[in-house]
């Protein structure tokens, strides 16, 4: 299943190799966890401790989450997410979109969003791979398609306009980052566009 159901598409044909990106960022994620705080107070994304030469926090703090709750309902939604979109792109291209939303989230905490003072959760990622599918599934509209992109549409305008969905910061065991959100769909957008514009320019050469 998915957005792209040609059985004749070749990305279809990988088996399970096309399940390899997000079996990592799970297996991250759950390794990340067994540090307990102290594992995720040294990998979240902490401006102060960013400013001071502490890089890898710009990754890291992706990785790792509030508690078992938070982790759960995000690896829940990345397999969601992968099973709706993985057909829409190549692996090589995933790992692109998936390294360029993430700096797309940190570039927007860091200048758009100075007082944030920390933030952890793969929650924004996976706006951005959802988006950036939906935009490569575009030559190709169905209904699903459409569907999808309306519902991420409105669930971000409300977060923009309203504030967090009901029930997301109890079940997630803290306060939501809506931001986070916003950056990942629109980074996602962005490179999902420019991958399918470099396919097209390839094919007409």
């Amino acid at each position: 299943m998915g957005l792209n159901q040609d059985d004749k598409n070749p990305r279809r044909q990988a088996g399970w190799l096309v399940w390899l990106l997000p079996i990592c960022l799970v297996v991250t994620a759950v390794a990340a966890s067994l540090a307990g705080e102290a594992g995720r107070e040294w990998l979240r994304y902490e401006r102060e401790a960013i400013v001071h030469g502490e890089l890898w926090r710009l990754v890291t703090g992706h990785i790792v989450h509030l508690g078992r709750s938070h982790l759960i309902l995000n690896l829940a939604g990345l397999l969601l997410v992968w099973y709706l979109v993985r057909d829409v792109l190549s692996s090589a291209n995933w790992l692109i979109v998936l390294l360029m939303v993430i700096a797309g989230i940190d570039a927007g905490f860091w200048w758009l969003e100075p007082q944030l003072a920390w933030y952890v959760g793969l929650s924004g990622v996976l706006h951005g791979l959802l988006v950036a599918g939906i935009v490569a599934g575009l030559p190709d509209v169905r209904w699903e398609n459409r569907i999808l992109a309306v519902a991420v549409v409105a669930k971000l305008a409300y977060e923009q306009i309203v504030g967090p969905l009901p029930g997301s910061e109890e079940s997630s065991g803290g306060d939501v980052v809506v931001a986070a959100h916003l950056y990942g769909a629109l980074s996602g957008a962005l490179v999902a566009a420019i991958i399918l514009i470099r396919v097209r320019a390839r094919r007409r050469i």
